[in-house]
């Protein structure tokens, strides 16, 4: 990069024709790289390539991913994530469901993603906060410009427990065409990503969008019948979004794309007892009295594992002591 920086113009006339050169040759007389490092240094930001090592590696993986991304705060840069959008306009049964969404979502050990937008997006980063774990908010703004201006509190927070990205330099203000573009960010450095609330026309549909062309997984949860902001989200489920009432839905699917970050739930790693449970279950739900039976496992045994599995997310407990395998 030094050196092709510093390359004479002549050293590019072969792609003279090209936008990207004219600009660069045009502007570098008046850019100074090691004043606007440390510019950016002062200001607490940092700048990542997506060849390097701390970029989301995820997003690294997109045909679009930006070149650079501006942020402030510390990434986990092979963190495994799920975004969480929705409407703008929430109501409080949204709102409720977001941040118990991010606070069981963290509790998995899975990173919060979404846009520090008003309604679902800030109730998510909230609820991500409330479970002590991390949360990473792309802006369609500089990431040293606080958007909503109300969120202040909430960006200082995020800034502790994760972190504010960007591909807009510093300084970028939040225009309206810059939020579109943005979501592309949100699925493209998720592994899925789930609507809590969207009306028929909602920028979160937008985000759904992206992340089908994206290959992710969309996840949507169910509504009120009565409520507008219900009608895109049951749409989703109608098009094959899978409907989610907890975390345990999502992990699944996490699961099955990521299965190296579950080693301690492989087959090899299982007790006897773990092993006859999960053979016997599947997702036809098993009453405890056939387990029993079927297992020849003594009772307090059975209890212990079902337990070790369920907390595992292994395994799924219904109404009536009935078990089913988590998928």
């Amino acid at each position: 990069a030094q050196k092709a920086w510093q390359a004479p113009a002549e050293a590019y006339v072969l792609l003279q024709r090209q936008t990207w050169v004219q600009t660069m040759l045009t502007q570098r007389s008046s850019i100074m790289p090691e004043q606007v490092a440390q510019t950016l240094e002062q200001k607490g930001i940092k700048l990542v390539a997506s060849e390097e090592e701390h970029y989301p590696f995820l997003l690294a993986e997109l045909s679009d991913s930006p070149p650079l991304l501006y942020y402030k705060g510390q990434l986990q840069p092979r963190a495994e994530t799920i975004a969480i959008v929705g409407s703008r306009k929430a109501t409080a049964y949204g709102k409720a469901a977001a941040v118990q969404l991010g606070r069981e979502t963290v509790s998995e050990g899975l990173v919060v993603v979404s846009g520090m937008a008003r309604g679902i997006d800030a109730a998510a980063h909230k609820g991500a906060l409330e479970g002590h774990g991390t949360t990473w908010a792309f802006l369609g703004c500089g990431v040293d410009v606080v958007y909503p201006p109300e969120y202040q509190h909430l960006a200082q927070a995020i800034l502790e427990q994760g972190a504010l990205l960007s591909e807009y330099t510093p300084g970028t203000p939040p225009e309206a065409n810059n939020f579109p573009v943005r979501n592309r960010l949100i699925s493209g450095a998720a592994r899925g990503v789930v609507v809590v609330e969207a009306a028929e026309k909602s920028g979160a549909l937008i985000t759904v969008d992206f992340a089908l062309e994206q290959g992710r997984e969309v996840f949507a949860v169910p509504g009120p019948i009565f409520s507008p902001l219900s009608r895109g989200t049951h749409d989703l489920i109608k098009q094959g979004a899978t409907l989610i009432t907890g975390v345990r839905d999502i992990l699944g699917e996490v699961r099955r794309q990521a299965p190296s970050l579950f080693p301690a739930f492989s087959e090899g790693n299982d007790t006897p007892a773990q092993q006859k449970i999960i053979a016997l279950l599947s997702d036809v739900p098993a009453h405890i009295d056939r387990i029993i039976d079927e297992s020849a496992l003594a009772p307090e045994d059975i209890a212990l594992t079902l337990m070790e599995l369920e907390l595992q997310n292994r395994i799924i407990q219904l109404p009536g002591q009935h078990f089913v395998l988590a998928r």
